[in-house]
């Protein structure tokens, strides 16, 4: 089975224009999410193709020794940019992964995880079991924005019945819980997916769906058509895996990168 990681990369952006090539401690936002893609491929055999729709970003590309597709500018989203290079430069890959060009520290280890799992389900996407800490920080920064994080409810055997804005499940018993270890039973969902070829060009064929555009959230309308979503458990990662979306995004991540390390080129 072959696998292939797309990074779509888009140069227009209103509250950071020419997003993707963002120096973060020196080195560009592409860079780094490309440099998380190649780990994951060096594991998994998968190759890394990016996405874009403008010369610039395609020039780093070359300087930085990626492949790369133009693809059609008014392409609506991340997930028809990914399909569009996937058909244009890898139409023999069963599994694409779309791995979003604005996360740069997303771990190579979220990404493998969905390619070793990539036929367990039509899609495969990460969720990060919450430790009673994690999940009161989670709360906390509810009550500010509540419709950040976003939380995932899996059956035994590993699909997801149910993506949701609000933290699920609830818990009538939760201090017995709290006793009876440090993780809680509310899984977050991390905004990655891996795609067959065939489930792929139906999302592109698809509608938004009721509680898609009642909750903002993309991944019901996987549920809503009948498609079935394999959530992997993974481990959190030290480094804010949200992505770089303004300036001051980009003062928060050298922040966090002079606080816990940097990543790039281990």
């Amino acid at each position: 089975m072959k696998s292939v990681i797309v990074i779509p990369a888009r140069y227009a952006s209103t509250r950071l224009p020419g997003k993707p090539l963002q120096l973060i401690n020196g080195v560009s936002m592409l860079a780094r999410t490309v440099d998380a893609a190649r780990r994951a491929g060096q594991a998994t055999g998968a190759s890394v193709l990016v996405a874009t729709d403008d010369d610039r970003i395609t020039a780093h590309c070359r300087e930085i020794g990626v492949a790369c597709v133009m693809t059609d500018p008014d392409l609506p989203s991340g997930t028809d940019r990914c399909r569009a290079a996937a058909e244009l430069a890898t139409p023999d890959a069963d599994f694409i992964v779309n791995l979003q060009g604005d996360a740069p520290f997303t771990p190579a280890s979220h990404v493998a995880a969905l390619i070793a799992n990539a036929a367990r389900g039509d899609v495969v996407t990460p969720v990060i079991p919450l430790t009673w800490e994690a999940l009161d920080r989670l709360r906390e920064n509810k009550k500010a924005t509540p419709f950040s994080g976003t939380t995932c409810i899996r059956g035994p055997d590993g699909r997801a019945l149910w993506f949701s804005k609000i933290i699920l499940p609830a818990m009538r018993t939760e201090g017995r819980l709290r006793a009876s270890g440090p993780l809680s039973p509310v899984l977050q969902h991390v905004g990655l997916y891996c795609y067959s070829r065939a489930a792929l060009a139906r999302i592109a064929a698809m509608k938004p769906s009721r509680y898609e555009e009642l909750e903002g959230l993309e991944q019901l309308r996987f549920l809503e058509n009948g498609l079935s979503v394999y959530a992997v458990e993974v481990e959190a990662s030290a480094l804010p895996s949200a992505g770089i979306d303004a300036p001051e995004d980009v003062v928060k991540a050298e922040a966090a990168l002079q606080r816990l390390g940097d990543p790039y080129g281990r």
